[in-house]
């Protein structure tokens, strides 16, 4: 389990002041400077091109990679934004949830190719707590993504907390098969952010023919050498980089750097793994498992996460119900704190209960009082019942439990009502009830939906306002 706590976890999050960060882009060799600001609510993270004209935005989604090669790439409406991915797996360990990064430059800064520098300056800006709930995802089943060519398996898994296992085998006997594992979250800081970008020395000096590392230095990338190297292509790399001399350990890697894990490599793919999956655009909890991932096939993998949750969202939510279970409330425990009595008291029993969501049963059988004037053969229950109903769980969920008062719920409003399809006798009613925002001066804003089974009749979002009595 992660060591911060509930409220945490349950709402979002921005920087508590802002950030100022500058460097070179390892590709495009531009300096850039960036300064992170906090951001709104359900804002997510956005990027800002503050160079352009217009200073046009793009997000950081999936919808909007354009490039995957060597880096991640986003562009939308004229702005560009390229080697995203250890910003935003810093942003995910530092659970940063809405961020505005404005940039002078097409580039995020690679500093020493990994994401502790951006965790370092995060962590001393601090976060700072939203009043927005912050809903999590789940998977539904299973998850797979394969690409032949490359030999990549990736699959994602239902699971309680976000776990990731990576493979790598780039058939190197330098790197060998190495493994990394992320168990939870609160790891990333100190077991993945530290681990650094890494490249071969055969793609190195393609890389520098071609000019596509204006900005690289030996201090941001490990270099692996697992093939021959003679004296003058080590004496011309020192050249390229403006060193005296390099030399190769005895383990095959050049003499630049020292190993800060023995699979840093290893480790550095689950870090891209973790920024290439925020492009997700939903914060989700699931079991990850990468063999020899890399970018297009991680863009192409959130891409699929964010397909099912999207497809699922209400089903992945719809709650588990199992009769021989004991309530957490039961009938006589409801009649304690809401004022309603028969024939309106319209919960049986609560199944589910913290301090941002409540889960309530409405048995509808043949005998309910409204089947005798509504709609007499064609036993259908009222849409307002239901939303009655749902209202009520609500108020179970909004009312105080530690005090003798008593409290009365009064509707303010209902958004967005839908009904989806009838409720006739026999059904089991699962009333789910989520706080959208916190409870402020007895207001109660929350997104009620109704299942029968796995599938979704009733949803709406309610507002409603919690008085005290005056009097019993």
């Amino acid at each position: 389990m992660s060591h911060k706590n509930a409220s945490d976890h349950s709402h979002q999050h921005t920087l508590a002041q802002p950030i100022s960060i500058s460097g070179v882009g390892i590709h495009s060799g531009t300096s850039v400077q960036m300064v992170l600001e906090p951001a709104d609510p359900n804002t997510g993270i956005v990027f800002q091109r503050t160079d352009l004209e217009g200073q046009p935005t793009v997000k950081a989604d999936v919808d909007f990679v354009t490039e995957t090669n060597r880096s991640t790439t986003l562009s939308n409406n004229g702005a560009s934004v390229t080697t995203i991915e250890h910003l935003l797996a810093a942003l995910v360990g530092c659970e940063v949830d809405n961020v505005l990064v404005k940039i002078d430059g097409p580039e995020i800064p690679i500093l020493d190719g990994s994401s502790q520098p951006f965790v370092e300056a995060l962590q001393k800006a601090g976060r700072q707590q939203q009043d927005a709930i912050k809903t999590w995802y789940t998977i539904e089943h299973n998850i797979y993504f394969t690409d032949e060519e490359k030999n990549v398996e990736m699959v994602a898994m239902p699971a309680n907390e976000y776990r990731i296992n990576t493979l790598i085998d780039f058939n190197s006997p330098v790197l060998g098969t190495q493994h990394a594992h992320l168990k939870h979250i609160n790891e990333f800081n100190t077991e993945i952010a530290p681990c650094r970008t890494f490249s071969f020395f055969h793609e190195l000096e393609y890389l520098l023919r071609n000019n596509l590392i204006r900005g690289g230095d030996l201090n941001n990338a490990i270099v692996v050498v697992d093939k021959p190297v003679t004296d003058t292509q080590l004496e011309s790399l020192a050249q390229a980089f403006g060193k005296e001399k390099i030399a190769i350990t005895s383990e095959g890697y050049l003499n630049n750097l020292q190993l800060r894990f023995p699979n840093e490599p290893a480790r550095h793919k689950l870090l891209d793994l973790v920024g290439d999956l925020a492009l997700a655009g939903m914060p989700f909890k699931a079991h990850i498992i990468a063999n020899r991932p890399g970018h297009a096939s991680n863009v192409a993998f959130a891409r699929k996460i964010k397909e099912h949750i999207k497809k699922n969202r209400f089903k992945v939510q719809v709650p588990h119900y199992y009769p021989d279970k004991p309530p957490v409330h039961d009938i006589t425990e409801i009649e304690r704190i809401l004022p309603h009595r028969y024939p309106f008291l319209l919960v049986d029993k609560i199944i589910e209960h913290s301090d941002t969501h409540i889960v309530g049963v409405k048995n509808v059988t043949y005998n309910e009082p409204f089947f005798q004037g509504h709609f007499p053969g064609n036993y259908v229950m009222p849409g307002v019942l239901q939303i009655e109903a749902l209202a009520q769980c609500g108020g179970l969920l909004a009312i105080p439990r530690d005090t003798e008062d008593k409290y009365d719920t009064y509707f303010l409003k209902v958004d967005n009502c839908k009904f989806k399809q009838k409720v006739v006798p026999g059904d089991t009613l699962l009333l789910k009830m989520e706080l959208k925002n916190p409870i402020r001066r007895g207001i109660v804003e929350m997104k009620g939906t109704i299942f029968v089974g796995s599938k979704v009749v009733c949803e709406g979002d309610l507002t409603a306002q919690i008085v005290k009595r005056t009097q019993a």
